[in-house]
C-alpha cells in the first residue's frame, strides 16, 4: 500500500536524525562493528584433541572423566566425558576456520570445572536432557573457580592469553561463553563430593558450599557459605546463584573483565533469561565501564520475540541474543522441501518489531543444545545462502560445513568429537565450498554485513531482497536472489531496482540495468548484485527512510 506523503515525510525527517548526512541519504541496518563478523562455534572439548598431555586420562578417581559413553541403537554412542580438545586444537585449524570465511570463533566456557563426573541428578539415557548422572564438566559451564583456566584447556606456552594472541595473528577474534546464573550441580549426592556445589576465589579459598543440601534447605542468613546462592530450584541441580548479593555480581564481573584483559573480544552469555534484567544492566554498565562497546549476546532458550527481546533494550543492559524465533522459521524452511520462504518474513521484524535493533541479533539454525538440523545436503547450503546474505550476524555450529551428525540431539550425538580427519576431508563435502563461497562474499560486503534489508518478495521457493548501506561516504546496494529449488529459476526484479550499472558480486561482470535486473538462478544457489553508489530512485530512498525510521522503536 502506498503511504500518504506526510508519513513519507516523516519517515525520511526520522531516517535523517541518524547521521549527519542529507535527509534520506543515509541507509543502513546497524553500525555495531560486531555485525561484520561471522561466527563459528566450536564446543572446544569436541573440536580436536591438538595436545594429549593436558587429557588428564585417569583424573576422577571413582568418579572417571575421560570418554564416558551412552550406548545408542545401532551400535551409535554419545558421550558424557572429555574427549581431549582443547586450545592448541583450534589454534591448529586456525587457518581452516579463517580460510571458510569466518572472523570469529565462539568458545565453550574456559574456567575450571570439578575433577569428577557428577554422581547426583538423573541417570543420562540416550536422548535424554537435563540429565547429569554421570556427565562430566567436559562443556565448561559447571563452574567452580571462575578465575582459574580449567586445566583440560592449556598447553606449555599457550593459556588464554597466548590462544587469544595466536588465534589473532589468524584473523580471528574470540568469543568467550561465560555463565552467570548457575555453577556446578550441587546436591542429590549419594555422598558429597570435593568440588560440586563450591565456588572458590582467585586465591582458591572456599567461597561458596552448597553442602549438598536441597536448595529449599539452605540457610544464607545464618551461613555465610550459602549466601552465594538462592534456596530454591533453578536448572538440573545446578547451584543457582543470588542475584541480589552484590558479591555474586563482583566475583562474575572480576573473573570475567580478567578474561577481557586477557583478550576475550565479545561474550557470548548463558541462560541469561533465568536471571533478572535488572542483574545484567548492573553486568553490562561494569564491564562497559572498563571496555565501552564491548559486545554480549544472551541466550534466552525461547521462541517468542516478545520474551527475549527485552534484552536487547538499552534500559536491560542492550545485549544482543540469539534470535530463537527466527531460527524456528529456519529449521521449517531448510528441513522441508517443499516449505515457502514466506515464512521467515514476519519473524524477521524489520518494521515495528521488539528488538532495540533486529541487525544486532545473532542468527543460527542449531547448536550445543538442541537437534542438529535434519537437512539434506542442499538444505545445509539453502541456509548458509540466506543467513550470510540476510539481516543479522550468522553462527554456524562446528560440523555443520559438512552436515555432521544432522538431525542429533544432545545425549544423541549432537556434541561427538569432530576431530583432525573429518577437517581434513571436509573440503570434499558437497556443503563446504557453497557456504566457504557466501561467507567470504558476506566478509568483504559492508551491504551484506550492516545493510538495511528491503524484501522484494519472499515466496515459494525464491527470495529476493536487497541490503542497502550508505552512510559516510560509502554506498553499497546488494540485490540478493534465492532459489532452494531443485530446478533452476529465471529471475526479475524490476521493483526498486536503481537504474544504472551492476556487477555480478561473485563474477565481477558488470550489467546495465534500465527497468528490471534478470538473472538464472542456480538451483539450490544464489546470486548477488551489487550497486556501488548512491541511490537515487525516489520511490527505493522513501521505502528505505521508512524502514530506517522504524527498525529500532525498543532502542530505549
Amino acid at each position: 500500500m502506498i503511504k500518504p506523503v506526510s508519513v513519507l515525510a516523516a519517515a525520511l525527517c526520522a531516517a535523517s536524525a541518524f547521521a549527519a548526512e542529507p535527509a534520506g541519504d543515509t541507509f543502513y541496518g546497524t553500525t555495531e562493528p560486531f555485525a561484520s563478523e561471522a561466527v563459528y562455534f566450536v564446543l572446544t572439548d569436541r573440536f580436536v584433541n591438538g595436545d594429549a598431555s593436558n587429557d588428564h586420562r585417569d583424573q576422577g578417581g571413582d568418579y572417571p572423566t575421560f570418554d564416558q559413553r551412552i550406548p545408542g541403537p545401532d551400535g551409535k554412542s554419545a558421550n558424557i566425558g572429555y574427549l581431549g580438545g582443547d586450545f592448541k586444537g583450534v589454534l591448529d585449524n586456525a587457518g581452516y576456520i579463517h580460510d571458510m570465511g569466518f572472523s570469529s570463533v565462539w568458545i565453550t566456557p574456559i574456567v575450571d570445572n570439578p575433577d569428577q563426573h557428577f554422581s547426583g541428578g538423573k541417570p543420562v539415557s540416550w536422548g535424554s536432557f537435563w540429565t547429569d548422572q554421570g556427565k562430566t564438566g567436559y562443556h565448561g559451564y559447571w563452574g567452580i573457580n571462575f578465575y582459574q583456566l580449567d586445566e583440560h584447556l592449556p598447553s606449555p606456552g599457550l593459556d588464554f592469553a597466548g590462544f587469544t594472541r595466536a588465534m589473532g595473528q589468524q584473523d580471528l577474534k574470540i568469543v568467550l561463553d561465560i555463565v552467570g546464573n548457575h555453577g556446578s550441580p550441587a546436591y542429590t549426592m549419594p555422598k558429597d563430593q570435593p568440588q560440586f556445589g563450591k565456588v572458590y576465589d582467585r586465591d582458591g579459598t572456599l567461597l561458596a558450599d552448597h553442602q549438598n543440601l536441597h536448595p529449599e534447605k539452605l540457610n544464607p542468613a545464618n551461613n555465610r557459605l550459602h549466601r552465594f546462592y538462592n534456596p530454591k530450584v533453578g536448572v538440573a541441580e545446578l547451584s543457582d546463584f543470588a542475584e541480589d548479593n552484590p558479591a555474586v555480581l563482583d566475583y562474575l564481573a572480576g573473573a570475567y573483565e580478567q578474561w577481557i584483559d586477557q583478550g576475550a573480544y565479545a561474550f557470548r552469555i548463558d541462560t541469561i533469561g533465568w536471571m533478572p534484567h535488572n542483574f545484567w544492566k548492573r553486568f553490562a554498565d561494569r564491564i562497559r565501564e572498563k571496555r565501552p562497546g564491548f559486545f554480549m549476546f544472551g541466550e534466552n532458550f525461547d521462541y517468542d520475540a516478545a520474551t527475549i527481546a527485552p534484552h536487547t533494550w538499552k534500559r536491560n543492559g542492550g545485549i544482543s541474543v540469539l534470535d530463537f524465533p527466527l531460527r524456528a522459521k529456519l529449521v521449517e524452511t531448510f528441513e522441508k522441501p517443499d516449505s515457502d520462504f514466506s515464512a521467515l518474513e514476519k519473524v524477521l521484524y524489520l518494521e515495528d518489531g521488539p528488538y532495540a535493533n533486529p541487525y544486532d541479533l545473532m542468527t543460527f539454525y542449531d547448536n550445543h543444545d538442541m537437534p542438529r538440523m535434519d537437512a539434506t545436503d542442499e538444505g545445509f547450503i539453502d541456509a548458509h545462502n540466506w543467513l550470510f546474505t540476510a539481516r543479522g550476524i550468522p553462527v554456524i555450529y562446528y560440523g555443520s560445513e559438512t552436515g555432521f551428525m544432522r538431525g542429533s540431539a544432545e545425549h544423541a550425538g549432537n556434541r561427538n568429537y569432530f576431530g583432525q580427519e573429518r577437517i581434513d576431508a571436509a573440503p570434499q563435502s558437497p556443503i563446504y565450498r557453497p557456504l566457504q563461497r557466501i561467507a567470504r562474499l558476506r566478509q568483504s560486503s559492508p551491504a551484506l554485513q550492516r545493510g538495511l534489508q528491503l524484501n522484494v518478495r519472499l515466496k515459494g521457493d525464491e527470495a529476493v531482497f536487497y541490503r542497502v548501506y550508505q552512510k559516510d561516504g560509502q554506498h553499497q546496494t546488494a540485490l540478493v536472489l534465492l532459489n532452494k529449488g531443485d530446478h533452476p529459476a529465471r529471475m526479475e526484479v524490476s521493483q526498486y531496482v536503481q537504474a544504472g550499472t551492476w556487477r555480478d558480486a561473485f563474477t565481477g561482470r558488470k550489467l546495465r540495468v534500465r527497468g528490471s535486473l534478470r538473472a538464472q538462478v542456480p538451483a539450490h544457489g544464489v546470486r548477488v548484485f551489487f550497486f556501488d553508489q548512491a541511490l537515487s530512485r525516489e520511490d527505493t530512498r522513501q521505502r528505505l527512510a521508512e524502514l530506517m525510521a522504524r527498525k529500532s522503536p525498543k532502542s530505549d
